[in-house]
C-alpha cells in the first residue's frame, strides 16, 4: 500500500504542477488576475504531495519492500539502515524524485515568501517552474516510475558497495539543491521576459536564489572531491571524470551569474548578459542531469540506464532551453541597456571575470562531450583526460585569479590605473615574495605549480583589501562574505598547486617486518587481520608509521569484499597532520607472501577542501547579509505606516 499510496501523490503532484502553470498563464491575460490567488495554495499543495511520495519511497527502502522493483535492483535486507535509506536517491528513479521533489519545495517557497517580484513577474515565475516540473513528473511517471511493483523476490541485488559511505547521504542531495536552485533562477529570468521587468528590482529577487543554488553546488563538489579521495584509493582529489565535469559546468555558470545579478541589482547593468547566464547556468544543470542519466557515460558514479530514457531527458532540454532561447530572441530588444562603465571599473572586471568564466566552461564542455560525440558519429572511443584539461584551462584558471585580485579594489563605473596599481601594491608585494620564496626553496616545480602558488598569494593579500580603513563592527555581513570567498578561493588555488608540486609517491610490495620511506615518513608492515564487516568482509593492513624519532602511529588500509553485488574496494587510510596528509593504500597479494601498499605524502592537499569550505561560508555570510539587509530596510519602510495612525489618533 505504500508504493500504491507514492504513486498515487506522484500523480496528483503531476496534475498540480499542470494547474500551477495553466493558472499562471491564464492569470497574466487581460481581465483574467482574479486567478492569481489560486496559485499559491496550489503550488504548496503540489510540494506537499511530491513530498508524499518521495517519504513514501523512503519507506519502501528502509522496509527492504522487495515487492518494488527499485528497491530489490538497489538495496539489500542485511545493509546498514543509513545505507538503506541514502540508497532511495543513490539509484536513477529515487534521484529524479528527489530532484522534482526539491523542485517543488522551491516553487512552494517562492509562491509563500517571494515578495520583491512584481506581481505579474511572480505569476510567470511560478507558471515557468510548474512548467519545468511537469516535464520531470512525465518522465517518472511514463519512463523511470519509481514504484513499480515486482513479484517473486525474496532478497535485493543491493546498493553499488562505491555508494555505501555517508557521503552518499549528503553529496547528492546538496547537488540536487544546487541544481534546482538553478531552475529557479532560470524560472525568475523566463518570467522576466515573459513581463519585460528586467530591472534591479528582478535581480534583487533573483539573486538569494542564485546564492543559494550556488552555496550548494560549492559544497556538493567540495564534499564529493573528499569522498572520491577517500574512497576510490587512487590519491587523487579531481580526476576530470565526466560527472565530475557535469556538476562542475553548472557551477561556473553560476558563478558567473552571482556576479552579473550583482552588477545589474546595484548599478542596473548587464541586463541582457544576466538572463543568458541564467538560461546558460540551467541548461548545465540539464546537460548534467542528462550526461548522469542518460546511460552515455561508463563512470563509477552514473546511472547507466538505457538509451530511451535520455532521449526525454534530451527532449525535455530541447523543448525548455530551446524555448527560453527563443522568448530571449523574440524579447531581448525590449530588455534595455542599463547604465553604462568604463573599461577600466568594476563593472569591466566582473564582464572579463564572467567571460573567462564561460570560456573555461565552453573548454570543459568540450572536452567532456567531444568524446561521446565522436563515439556517436564514428563509432571510434578516445579519452580526454588531465592533460587536456590542465592544458586549457589551467592558464585560464591563473588569469582568472589576477582578475579577481584587482576586481575588488576598482572602483565602480570609472576608475584611474595608477590608482589601481597603487591599491594592488601590497597584493604584488605578496605575490613577488612568494615567487622568490619558491625559486630559493621549492625546488623543482612544474611552471603552473609555481604560477598558481604565486596568483594564490596575490589573492589572498588583494581580497582582504575592502576590510583595509574599515570600522569592522559597521562592515555589512556580505562584504564578508565577498571576502571570505574570495580568500578561500586563493586556499583552494594553493592546495591545488601544494598537491600538484611536491606530492610524493612511492608503489611496492611488502613483506611483512619490512620498512619503506615515503616523504619524511618511514612504513612498516606489520602484518594483516581480517574481520566481518556489517555487509562484506574485510582485510585490513597494519602499518606502523614512524616520521623522524616521534612515536609510531598506526594505520590501517582496507579492502572490503562485497557479495552483494560482488565487488573488490579499496579503503584508504588517511592521516592529517598541519602540513598535509599522509594517504596509505593497500592492495592484492604479489609474488612472495608480499603484499601491494601504496604511499602519498601530500603536502597542504587539505588547503583544497578548507578552501572549498570557505567560498562556501562566503556564499552564506553574503546570503544572510542580503536577507538582513532587506529585513531591515523593510522594516524601516514599515515604520511610518505604523507610526501614522498612532499620530492621527493622538491628534
Amino acid at each position: 500500500m505504500i508504493a500504491e499510496a507514492g504513486l498515487a501523490a506522484l500523480w496528483l503532484a503531476a496534475a498540480m504542477a499542470l494547474l500551477q502553470l495553466a493558472l499562471g498563464a491564464l492569470a497574466l491575460r487581460p481581465g483574467q488576475g482574479g486567478l492569481a490567488p489560486a496559485i499559491v495554495p496550489v503550488a504548496m499543495l503540489q510540494a506537499l504531495l511530491v513530498s508524499i511520495a518521495f517519504a513514501c519511497l523512503i519507506a519502501t527502502f528502509a522496509r527492504s519492500d522487495m515487492s518494488v522493483l527499485l528497491v530489490a535492483e538497489n538495496s539489500h535486507s542485511a545493509k546498514p539502515m543509513i545505507y538503506k535509506i541514502a540508497g532511495t536517491w543513490g539509484n536513477h528513479e529515487g534521484s529524479m524524485l528527489l530532484w522534482v521533489t526539491i523542485l517543488g519545495l522551491a516553487g512552494a517557497t517562492i509562491a509563500m515568501f517571494e515578495r520583491k517580484l512584481r506581481a505579474d513577474t511572480k505569476l510567470a515565475t511560478l507558471a515557468a517552474q510548474g512548467a519545468i516540473a511537469l516535464g520531470f513528473y512525465a518522465f517518472l511517471l511514463f519512463s523511470s516510475n519509481p514504484f513499480t511493483r515486482i513479484a517473486g523476490v525474496i532478497e535485493g541485488q543491493g546498493l553499488n558497495p562505491l555508494l555505501q559511505d555517508p557521503g552518499l547521504a549528503f553529496h547528492p542531495p546538496t547537488l540536487y539543491a544546487g541544481y534546482v536552485g538553478m531552475s529557479a533562477a532560470f524560472s525568475f529570468a523566463v518570467g522576466a521576459l515573459v513581463t519585460r521587468n528586467v530591472t534591479p528590482q528582478f535581480a534583487r529577487a533573483m539573486r538569494p536564489w542564485i546564492l543559494g543554488a550556488w552555496i550548494f553546488l560549492t559544497v556538493g563538489i567540495t564534499a564529493g572531491s573528499y569522498w572520491s579521495y577517500y574512497t576510490l584509493g587512487w590519491g587523487g582529489w579531481w580526476f576530470w571524470d565526466p560527472v565530475e565535469n557535469a556538476s562542475l559546468m553548472p557551477w561556473l555558470a553560476a558563478t558567473a551569474l552571482i556576479h552579473s545579478v550583482t552588477v545589474l541589482a546595484t548599478r542596473d547593468g548587464l541586463r541582457a548578459w544576466t538572463i543568458m547566464l541564467a538560461v546558460l547556468a540551467f541548461s548545465m544543470s540539464m546537460v548534467g542531469t542528462f550526461l548522469v542519466r542518460s546511460g552515455v557515460l561508463t563512470s563509477v558514479h552514473s546511472f547507466a540506464v538505457d538509451p530511451s530514457r535520455g532521449i526525454f531527458i534530451l527532449a525535455l532540454l530541447a523543448i525548455y532551453i530551446g524555448g527560453a532561447l527563443a522568448l530571449f530572441a523574440l524579447r531581448i530588444g525590449t530588455v534595455t541597456e542599463g547604465n553604462r562603465f568604463d573599461i577600466v571599473s568594476r563593472e569591466a572586471a566582473l564582464v572579463v571575470n564572467n567571460l573567462l568564466l564561460t570560456v573555461i566552461l565552453v573548454v570543459v564542455m568540450a572536452g567532456t562531450l567531444y568524446p561521446l560525440a565522436l563515439e556517436g558519429a564514428s563509432g571510434a572511443k578516445i579519452s580526454v583526460g588531465a592533460p587536456y584539461f590542465n592544458a586549457t584551462a589551467g592558464p585560464l584558471a591563473l588569469l582568472l585569479m589576477m582578475i579577481m585580485a584587482a576586481g575588488p579594489l576598482l572602483r565602480w563605473r570609472a576608475d584611474k590605473p595608477k590608482l589601481v596599481l597603487s591599491r594592488m601594491a601590497l597584493a604584488l608585494l605578496a605575490g613577488a615574495a612568494a615567487l622568490l620564496a619558491l625559486v630559493l626553496a621549492g625546488g623543482q616545480i612544474g611552471a603552473m605549480p609555481l604560477l598558481g602558488l604565486v596568483a594564490a598569494a596575490t589573492v589572498a593579500v588583494a581580497s582582504l583589501a575592502p576590510l583595509w580603513k574599515r570600522k569592522l563592527t559597521r562592515t555589512p555581513l556580505f562584504t564578508f562574505g565577498m571576502v571570505m570567498a574570495h580568500v578561500g578561493c586563493a586556499v583552494s588555488i594553493a592546495g591545488m598547486a601544494s598537491e600538484s608540486a611536491f606530492t610524493q609517491e612511492n608503489m611496492v610490495a611488502m613483506a611483512q617486518g619490512e620498512t619503506k620511506s615515503v616523504g619524511p615518513f618511514a612504513v612498516t608492515f606489520a602484518g594483516l587481520r581480517e574481520f566481518p564487516g556489517p555487509n562484506y568482509a574485510a582485510l585490513e593492513g597494519v602499518l606502523l608509521v614512524k616520521q623522524g624519532a616521534g612515536k609510531p602511529i598506526i594505520m590501517a588500509p582496507q579492502l572490503h569484499q562485497f557479495s552483494d553485488p560482488p565487488m573488490l574496494t579499496n579503503q584508504a587510510a588517511i592521516k592529517t597532520f598541519w602540513n598535509g596528509q599522509l594517504y596509505l593504500t593497500i592492495g592484492e597479494k604479489a609474488v612472495g607472501n608480499r603484499w601491494l601498499v601504496r604511499m602519498w605524502w601530500k603536502p597542504f592537499v587539505t588547503l583544497i577542501w578548507l578552501g572549498g569550505a570557505m567560498i562556501a561560508l562566503g556564499g552564506l555570510l553574503s546570503l544572510l547579509g542580503r536577507v538582513k539587509r532587506d529585513l531591515t530596510g523593510k522594516r524601516a519602510a514599515d515604520a511610518p505606516a505604523r507610526e501614522a495612525p498612532a499620530k492621527e489618533a493622538a491628534t
